[in-house]
């Protein structure tokens, strides 16, 4: 009756070895470490870096538990691991000032970081710990709020621009386009020519409503966004802004930063186990930008030392040379809609761009012109531009078009990557900004596991006396559960936060109660007199059926907050959600299995060990 098949064994048993292996990481803790990567797009780290920083660390004598190259994609970062936070900082320090020769420009970013101490045959498995979130880490929180104005100002810029170009094509004579606060305004003869014009202006910049308006010299043409229009510039500012700052946030080495939306021109930045708020501020307050420009046809690149031919500008390009361009802009990065990498007709590396219509037009005038001419695309931070790539403008070409010249695949990626980044749609000014320590973080994460630890002994205790076996049983399977909902955390490696760890206690909370319940079945089954196996077979199956209706309804709500929650409330959903999962498995079917596993195999059992049985007089 109270028997398992042999399958049911072996399925308990391949998740009690699952469960303790990707459980097992989170008892290893984290090493200090040094995270080098480039600061630069022309700059790349790889085993040469490496090669580097091994000898500065040679050469000074510090001691490393460990030094290696890893790749996340096109990205390459040095790691290497210290025994402790002193000598972590000394390295820091160290390895800052010979790899980066002028600190106002630096070619590299050395980051202070925590890496697991995961045995590698663990890791192997993808075992790893679960991510801490701010609260739990430490970390710095900014609050960001997004310039609307400055969004639709850019805009209407890049408005004006393509507006000139289409009078132009129709032959459209006009006294002057200029921007004026949040309109653009176009200066005409007379009436007819400014009606002419909104008819041929109509379709195109659809995003804008025209008024025409009589002026002493003339007539003037106003346009205007209309509120979709003017609402969707908005909210792609603040999209364009989220994607380019997950980008950058890569360079603080963080892992799990939380990038989020809030409300319509806020966004939330939390950057777990960054303590240096400066920098991170410096890195995430980038305002990029990038341009497409003619480099000079006679000499296109020249030495650091060298002087520019009159009326052109000076960017870096890689380590000691200068690009030369002329001073106008054929496009900026706002008008690249893709960028990927691939090969030309001769299996070279290149990268294929596409641009909305209007850059593809201002793209199709200037090649027409210049075929044979070298063109150049410059990524410009803090006021200053770096050369990413010289081409030679092959033929003419519109929206889409190729850059050769890259030297490997590799280097052709990275540049379809930055190119497809873009830029900050919008400025940004930090509103909030709070730092949280990792002395509060270790005392959140302490004081967190030392009440689930209390709660559990405080509940196996109880569970033990009232129900004496039955409860040793019960607690067994509550530890289970435990297991279970860490290393399925994990597994998924979704970030424990704070809101997670009550969540934690909730899920105890819940599974026992589901254990007091199959208890006390048995219990009323051994209270009308039936047999200890039978009332164990009668308790479980009975139990069940309640237990399931309860879990799916809170189940339901769980899921309810897991899908419009966020932040902390999310953080809470996730961990309450696999709770419910865990439990479900270890309070009936683990539970059952051990109860199986001790009392089915006595064929004339008299009793069981379940706590005192009240039964009703004459009983």
């Amino acid at each position: 009756m109270n028997r398992y098949p042999l399958w049911k064994y072996l399925v308990i048993g391949v998740a009690l070895l699952i469960g303790f292996l990707y459980s097992l990481p989170n008892i290893f803790g984290e090493a200090p470490a040094v995270q080098i990567s480039s600061a630069k797009p022309t700059i790349k780290v790889d085993l040469t870096t490496q090669s580097r920083v091994e000898g500065v660390l040679n050469e000074a004598g510090i001691k490393n538990t460990g030094i290696f190259f890893e790749r996340t994609g096109n990205v390459g970062t040095v790691k290497i691991r210290f025994d402790n936070t002193d000598t972590q900082l000394k390295a820091r320090d160290l390895i800052n000032q010979k790899l980066n020769l002028d600190p106002k420009e630096p070619n590299y970013t050395v980051a202070l970081n925590l890496l697991s101490n995961t045995p590698h045959w663990l890791s192997s498995i993808n075992a790893l710990p679960m991510p801490l979130g701010l609260d739990l880490r430490g970390g710095v929180y900014f609050l960001l709020q997004v310039d609307m104005q400055g969004a639709v100002q850019k805009k209407l810029t890049s408005l004006a621009t393509d507006i000139r170009g289409q009078l132009r094509d129709k032959g459209i004579r006009h006294q002057g386009i200029e921007r004026t606060g949040d309109a653009i305004t176009i200066r005409f003869g007379s009436t007819g020519e400014a009606e002419t014009a909104r008819t041929v202006l109509g379709g195109p910049q659809a995003e804008l409503e025209w008024q025409i308006e009589k002026s002493a010299d003339g007539a003037r043409l106003l346009g205007r966004f209309k509120a979709s229009a003017l609402k969707e510039v908005q909210e792609n500012a603040v999209k364009q802004n989220i994607v380019t700052l997950n980008k950058r946030v890569n360079e603080l080495a963080v892992k799990e930063p939380v990038i989020q939306q809030q409300g319509a021109e806020r966004i939330v930045v939390q950057l777990p186990g960054v303590q240096d708020t400066a920098r991170a501020k410096d890195i995430i307050g980038r305002t990029a930008t990038l341009e497409a420009r003619l480099a000079d046809p006679v000499v296109s690149s020249i030495g650091l030392n060298e002087t520019p031919p009159p009326g052109t500008d000076v960017f870096r390009f890689g380590e000691n040379r200068l690009g030369v361009f002329k001073k106008s802009v054929i496009f900026t990065g706002d008008r690249i809609t893709d960028a990927t990498a691939g090969f030309d007709q001769n299996q070279r590396p290149s990268v294929n761009i596409s641009l909305d219509a209007a850059g593809g037009r201002v793209m199709q005038e200037v090649t027409r012109e210049n075929i044979g001419k070298p063109m150049g695309m410059i990524l410009f931070e803090k006021g200053k531009g770096e050369v990413l790539t010289i081409a030679t403008i092959q033929s003419e070409f519109g929206s889409k078009f190729q850059i050769t010249g890259q030297p490997t695949t590799e280097s052709a990626n990275d540049l379809a990557l930055l190119l497809r980044a873009g830029s900050l749609a919008a400025p940004m000014e930090i509103i909030e900004e709070r730092t949280i320590g990792p002395s509060l973080g270790m005392e959140n994460i302490v004081k967190g596991f030392t009440s689930l630890i209390y709660g559990f002994a405080a509940i196996a205790i109880f569970m033990i006396v009232y129900y004496m076996l039955f409860g040793l049983f019960s607690v067994i399977a509550l530890a289970v559960n435990l297991v279970l909902l860490i290393s399925l955390l994990s597994m998924l490696q979704a970030t424990l936060t704070l809101p997670g760890i009550a969540a934690m206690a909730l899920a105890i909370g819940m599974a026992i109660d589901s254990n007091v319940l199959i208890n006390e079945r048995v219990r009323e089954e051994l209270r009308n007199g039936a047999a200890p196996q039978t009332a164990i077979s009668i308790g479980f199956d009975k139990a069940w059926a309640t237990i399931l209706d309860s879990n799916i309804t809170t189940l339901i709500a769980g899921i309810a907050l897991l899908a419009f929650g966020s932040g902390p409330v999310k953080g809470f959903a996730v961990v309450h959600c696999l709770g419910i999962l865990t439990s479900m498995f270890s309070a009936v079917f683990f539970a059952r299995g051990v109860v199986n596993l001790w009392y089915g195999r006595q064929k004339k059992l008299q009793s069981v060990s379940i706590g005192q049985v009240w039964r009703a007089e004459g009983k």
